[in-house]
């Protein structure tokens, strides 16, 4: 069904794109409803898109829907970052992310969050009334301000650590899935496994070559602390004198991989996604403009003028509903639970279906795959019924994705200064092909024409 469905492009301006990117949720929701069980190999899954019930799993208090357990390639890939722990240490670790991306460090991080931007920005002018793949262009710009603002290390030590990260991503990918000999597996590793060690081993050792630089530095008195970023944080944690609160250096990469490679991700896809949006769908484009041009001018963003920007977060809100960076939301059952009408034995894995529910026109209005940002504006909360629990792009609660704040006001930065200076419409060469693999990306890169102001 899926190659079926991906051997075509997409109409450039439909974003109906739930039945082409799971074919099989699509057929299965209208045969069976909107809570239905198949098997992943010997894994029972359950399949989720019910508000009601997605409402019972992130309300619920005991712990009983754990972050899913992975296997193979993919556990050694996700590792053991805050975003798959459990209890104490998830505590522990997220205390850390909280404080590295709480307001004031936010604010902290914006100069050179617009530094970053209006660099790349330059590089734009020898494109001015041409075509421009902005999917890449994404790619280095968050690549730079995630090297800066969260780990301080220069562009080349970012660039070789994500590349590393893209190769292992993409052999977990392709492992994902596959039904595997347990015996067979003990005795025979696989060239894909091999190969997967082999970068995970460079990646740490290049982790612990960053964290050296910085211990260095404080030993010989050319800093007088590990620095205010996520890296710094987590040294001080390393540090603590509670040892029940202290972070090893196993924990300090496993949450840098973690960070280094959502945060990237998800900001790359919804900046392209967005300026997609915006080359499509040209009144929201003039709209945005405006109101750039109204509160900010030819002047760069500031912490006070963002804020104002209803419009651009309209935008953004709606861009996140119809191309959530993550297509579903895993959960494991940590012992024998209900949910709703259902008994659900310890061990099965609960697939939240976002695309589903970002789609479903029963939540939306009929609506649903059409572009109307105007739909968020009294807030997330006011879309729709239930609104916090049918808009799960960054999941939900206190388990809601740590880094959200910083993304979106990156994703807000880039946009505003982008309209400030372009006409954006969609190039003749642009396939609308969008492929999941671990997040919502375009298929093909998003070609652009640049049209200066």
């Amino acid at each position: 069904m899926l190659m079926k469905c991906n051997s075509v492009p997409l109409d450039v301006s439909s974003h109906d794109i739930f039945p082409r990117l799971q074919p099989h949720f699509h057929s299965w929701i209208k045969l069976y409803g909107s809570t239905f069980l198949y098997w992943m190999s010997t894994k029972p899954q359950l399949v989720v898109a019910d508000v009601e019930l997605i409402k019972e799993i992130f309300t619920n208090k005991q712990g009983t829907f754990g972050k899913a357990k992975f296997e193979g390639i993919l556990k050694k890939f996700v590792g053991d970052g805050s975003v798959f722990q459990q209890g104490h240490k998830w505590l522990k670790l997220r205390k850390v992310a909280d404080h590295v991306f709480h307001a004031q460090s936010l604010k902290e991080m914006f100069p050179a969050m617009v530094e970053k931007v209006e660099a790349m920005l330059k590089t734009w002018k020898s494109y001015e009334g041409k075509e421009i793949e902005v999917y890449e262009e994404f790619k280095h710009l968050s690549l730079e301000i995630i090297s800066n603002s969260v780990f301080g290390s220069d562009h080349t030590t970012g660039k070789h650590i994500f590349d590393m990260l893209d190769k292992i991503a993409y052999i977990s990918f392709l492992s994902y899935g596959k039904i595997r000999n347990p015996i067979i597996d003990k005795i025979f590793r696989s060239s894909e496994e091999i190969e997967a060690d082999k970068i995970l081993d460079e990646l740490f050792e290049s982790f612990i070559r960053i964290i050296k630089q910085r211990e260095e530095k404080v030993k010989t008195g050319q800093s007088d602390n590990y620095g205010a970023d996520f890296l710094g944080s987590l040294l001080e944690g390393h540090l603590n004198a509670d040892e029940n609160a202290r972070i090893s250096i196993h924990e300090i990469i496993e949450e840098c991989k973690t960070f280094y490679f959502a945060g990237h991700k998800t900001v790359t896809s919804l900046l392209s996604w967005s300026l997609y949006l915006l080359a499509i769908h040209t009144d929201w484009q003039e709209k945005a403009r405006n109101e750039v041009a109204e509160f900010l001018g030819q002047e760069n963003p500031t912490t006070e003028n963002i804020s104002k920007l209803k419009a651009v977060g309209m935008i953004i809100n709606e861009t996140l509903r119809l191309y959530p960076p993550f297509p579903v939301l895993q959960r494991e059952v940590t012992r024998k639970t209900r949910l709703g009408k259902l008994n659900i034995p310890a061990g099965t894995e609960v697939i939240i279906a976002t695309l589903a529910v970002h789609h479903n026109s029963e939540v939306w209005g009929e609506d649903a795959h059409l572009f109307k940002p105007e739909r968020f504006a009294e807030g997330v909360s006011k879309a729709t019924r239930d609104s916090m629990m049918s808009f799960l792009s960054f999941g939900y609660g206190l388990r809601k994705c740590v880094g959200f704040n910083f993304a979106y006001m990156e994703v807000k930065i880039a946009l505003a200064m982008i309209l400030q200076r372009y006409r954006l419409t969609v190039s003749p060469n642009y396939t609308h092909s969008p492929v999941a693999i671990f997040v919502l990306r375009p298929g093909n890169g998003v070609q652009i024409m640049l049209h200066p102001l």
